[in-house]
């Protein structure tokens, strides 16, 4: 668990440097990692997490963009 908590601090301190392109990923890698954790894979749902979140942030900015075209 302490692990777990400190690769989780190191990462969205990391993502918090570059915040811009990290658009949905925190919460994405935040439900990935809860999730992850209860099979006992929490560094791999949360890095699924991320990537899955940041993809759904992307695709709903395009959305935001086209809609105000």
């Amino acid at each position: 668990m302490k692990n777990t908590l400190f690769g989780a601090v190191i990462c969205s301190m990391l993502l918090m440097s570059s915040f811009a392109q990290a658009a949905g990923c925190l919460k994405g890698a935040v439900v990935g990692g809860v999730a992850g954790h209860l099979k006992h894979h929490a560094v791999i749902g949360a890095v699924a997490g991320c990537a899955i979140g940041h993809h759904l942030a992307a695709q709903e900015k395009k959305q935001q963009t086209a809609a105000a075209k």
